[in-house]
């Protein structure tokens, strides 16, 4: 008998969300979730499957993310990762200027400063985030449409493939103001980048392009984003040593002095479309949609693996230091960045902090006060 129909089934299909879409919003600052079709070579709609779109909505703070952010991020993820008409996630965000600055710097300074046990409690939610990022049981794209810094980078590591704008940059910013980049950086740097680069990269705090991180294998692929009538335009604040057959960028410094200039004068009025972006992005999709799901998610998870055993080590003493930290180097750190407005720098005076250090002196309110300037005329 090969009619199995007398055999007793549920009928339906059961909601594995842990949350609900309460937590999404297309009100800024928030993280909004849809579902895209997906679209195959011909331009057309694939009827039933998607991706899922995760976007950061905070543009104005350069989407840095805030505590109810993180939550919705999180929910973002699991909620892709249950669904199984979703083929794979986008990670993005709003607007031209910036994926990702990292945590929100106004909240950490206002709020998360000098409450070191409230800020051990965020980060348990951010450790959640990027680990829902590395568990979700779809491929993960991170689609940069600008800057990558900081926390912003350390959540786009995360993910398994970048593909970037040509205006991005990419970098840290911790050890400048207060903290250092243990969400994610200190462990995939070393895995995704020489050593000694990755090093560099951690404590520097320098910016590097997106054709740099291409050429040292950080991201897949950037691609123009400035359109100029019909014609593509290149970042032009980057000086081209030479160009690849299919006009990749083999290597690619900031330019300096006027010739900088006059990229910074001309990015102001230019136009920004991402179309060419998106169609790297349908690229993979369609690569994604036709493959065995099962064996492309276990052979993802595998190289997860990798990057997951390095994160594993360290992320939860990191989050003590970091809880830690927050009555002291992140105070001062943060606080002259929210401050920038008012005193006209956005660190503190190192020189200062190391002379009364060597000297013994206490991190009182007077060295507090001495190190963070004072509000301008």
């Amino acid at each position: 008998m090969s009619d199995l129909s007398w055999l007793p089934r549920e009928s339906g299909l059961k909601d594995h969300h842990l949350w609900s879409e309460d937590l999404f919003s297309d009100e800024a600052p928030g993280v909004m979730y849809e579902k895209k079709p997906i679209m195959d070579p011909k331009g057309e709609a694939v009827e039933g499957l998607y991706s899922a779109w995760i976007t950061l909505n905070n543009p104005i703070q350069y989407n840095s993310y805030t505590t109810d952010m993180v939550k919705a991020v999180i929910a973002g993820f699991h909620r892709a990762s249950a669904d199984s008409s979703v083929v794979a996630c986008i990670f993005t965000a709003m607007g031209d200027k910036a994926f990702c600055t990292g945590g929100n710097t106004k909240e950490y300074a206002e709020y998360y400063a000098t409450r070191p046990n409230e800020y051990g409690l965020y980060m348990d939610l951010f450790n959640q985030m990027v680990d829902t990022i590395l568990f979700c049981k779809k491929p993960t794209i991170c689609r940069v449409n600008g800057m990558r810094v900081a926390g912003g980078q350390e959540i786009g590591m995360a993910c398994d493939t970048t593909i970037s704008s040509d205006l991005a940059i990419f970098g840290q910013a911790g050890p400048k103001h207060g903290s250092a980049p243990d969400g994610g950086s200190s462990d995939f740097l070393p895995w995704m980048l020489p050593m000694e680069l990755a090093m560099w990269n951690c404590v520097s705090c320098e910016m590097w392009s997106a054709y740099k991180m291409k050429r040292l294998g950080l991201i897949s692929k950037c691609v123009p984003v400035i359109k100029d009538g019909d014609e593509w335009v290149r970042n032009p604040g980057i000086e081209v040593d030479n160009y690849l057959a299919d006009g990749e960028i083999v290597y690619g410094e900031p330019k300096t002095g006027d010739a900088a200039k006059e990229a910074r004068a001309y990015l102001k009025t230019a136009k920004i479309d991402f179309e060419l972006l998106d169609k790297e992005i349908d690229k993979i999709l369609w690569t994604y949609t036709n493959l065995f799901p099962g064996c492309l998610i276990k052979s993802i998870e595998g190289i997860r693996l990798k990057k997951k055993a390095f994160w594993d080590q360290a992320k939860v003493i990191n989050r003590h230091w970091l809880a830690a930290n927050m009555s002291g180097e992140a105070f001062l750190g943060f606080t002259a960045f929210n401050t920038k407005k008012i005193t006209g720098q956005d660190t503190i005076d190192f020189i200062e902090y190391r002379r009364r250090l060597a000297a013994g002196d206490p991190v009182d309110t007077e060295l507090k006060a001495a190190v963070l300037g004072t509000p301008k005329e």
